[in-house]
């Protein structure tokens, strides 16, 4: 692969995974769905406890609109990306902090995560898509409850939970 090439994949990665932020903290359902497969496999048991599971794009998406929009904001910041490109897939270690707040809890209203992601893309034609993503947190403060109050406010008012 030449130099060049090579370059633009790793850009295309990067903005690829920044979408990722962007759709959560946008909500930008639609932005957030084209940046993966339609078969995931999710790992998030470094948070949860739950082991990695197979999901859908859709899934995934919509599992994320019933309850971010809960929150009365968010911000996922992305730094530090570590890109390896062989042929058509690609590994992206990216370190994160991801911020979660709800304005009218009394006491501690907020949670913040930190620590990196490890995506799994493959080139599907001229995009590059998201097929795994492990979430490895390696530091926590907050109220973790936060989670739990915005997907009952997502449910309560039953808005923002189709892409759209």
């Amino acid at each position: 692969m030449d130099e060049v090439a090579r370059l633009k994949d790793k850009s295309d990665i990067q903005q690829t995974i920044l979408n990722y932020a962007w759709g959560i903290d946008s909500r930008d359902w639609k932005l957030f769905r084209s940046i993966f497969a339609d078969d995931l496999v999710m790992d998030f048991s470094s948070y949860s406890g739950k082991p990695a599971s197979k999901i859908t794009g859709d899934e995934w998406v919509a599992g994320c609109q019933a309850m971010l929009p809960g929150f009365d904001a968010t911000q996922h910041v992305l730094t530090n990306f570590m890109i390896e490109v062989e042929e058509d897939e690609a590994t992206a270690i990216v370190y994160m902090k991801a911020e979660h707040f709800i304005a009218n809890v009394l006491g501690d209203n907020a949670h913040t995560l930190g620590g990196h992601y490890i995506h799994k893309l493959k080139r599907h034609g001229e995009r590059w898509l998201i097929h795994a993503t492990t979430l490895m947190v390696t530091w926590s403060r907050g109220n973790r409850q936060v989670y739990e109050l915005a997907r009952q406010r997502v449910a309560e008012s039953g808005s923002n939970r189709h892409i759209s």
